[in-house]
């Protein structure tokens, strides 16, 4: 079992969930998040070394799949929320096995 975490842009976050109803998912969460990296447009200088960091606003889905269908669900995933330009977002395949038990509420 791996767990996969998207963030996307928010305006691209629901055809992400769209794309992945019918994915072979174990469970699934999604939240706003906020966060910079490497757009140099959102950053400002001020004097010779202080910068201020925009934060943007993005979408982290959180995903459970079977290490069989990690592929297809990651494939799904930049199908939909590549742009080509910068600031699309990041994916994160980890293992799920740092839980020892799974607890249904």
């Amino acid at each position: 079992m791996k767990q996969i975490i998207a963030v996307v842009k928010p305006y691209l976050a629901e055809k992400v969930l769209e794309a992945l109803r019918r994915a072979p998912l174990e469970a699934c969460s999604v939240r706003e998040v906020k966060g910079y990296g490497r757009q140099k447009s959102y950053l400002d200088q001020y004097g010779d070394s202080e910068y201020s960091l925009a934060f943007l606003p993005k979408v982290e889905i959180t995903l459970w799949a079977d290490d069989a269908r990690v592929e297809e669900v990651v494939r799904k995933i930049v199908e939909v929320a590549r742009t080509g330009r910068m600031g699309d977002g990041k994916i994160f395949v980890l293992p799920a096995a740092l839980c020892e038990a799974e607890i249904e509420l």
